[in-house]
């Protein structure tokens, strides 16, 4: 046996109908698209959502909510996280970038740190955004929280 004689699994492949091509094939004349309207022309494309003439499921459920398009997303990292970040790469600066590159946040994400968790290293921190517990507990160990 080699690459040359290989075939499929039997009843694995189907051959595809060949439609249009005349009467004896059976599938000539309308090619099985039926008899007129939209869908037996060629160039027709149903529109997206459109389910043969039933109320379609976007009209059918209402709308509800309000998206604030001034809402601003901050990704949330925890003390216990920033105390990690400091023994794996010993470091005392924790910028938005070093995180980045430590793969915590995305190099375009606004940062917001938490207060879960023990800070035992002296810390320089900033961000965009810190919660009162966080900046507190960074404070005490002597370390600054800087506001970008």
């Amino acid at each position: 046996m080699d690459l040359s004689n290989l075939k499929p699994a039997k009843g694995s492949t189907k051959k595809s109908k060949r439609i249009g091509r005349g009467q004896g094939s059976g599938r000539g004349g309308t090619s099985t698209r039926g008899h007129k309207g939209a869908q037996s022309r060629s160039g027709y494309s149903k529109k997206l959502g459109y389910e043969g003439g039933q109320m379609s499921l976007v009209r059918r459920v209402p709308k509800f909510g309000f998206t604030n398009f001034n809402r601003v997303e901050y990704k949330g990292i925890n003390l216990d996280v920033l105390q990690q970040m400091s023994e794996k790469q010993n470091v005392t600066v924790i910028t938005p970038e070093v995180m980045a590159k430590s793969g915590y946040v995305s190099k375009n994400d606004r940062v917001k740190i938490l207060g879960r968790g023990e800070l035992k290293a002296k810390l320089e921190v900033t961000a965009h955004a810190f919660s009162a517990s966080a900046k507190k507990a960074i404070e005490e160990t002597g370390g600054t929280a800087n506001t970008i």
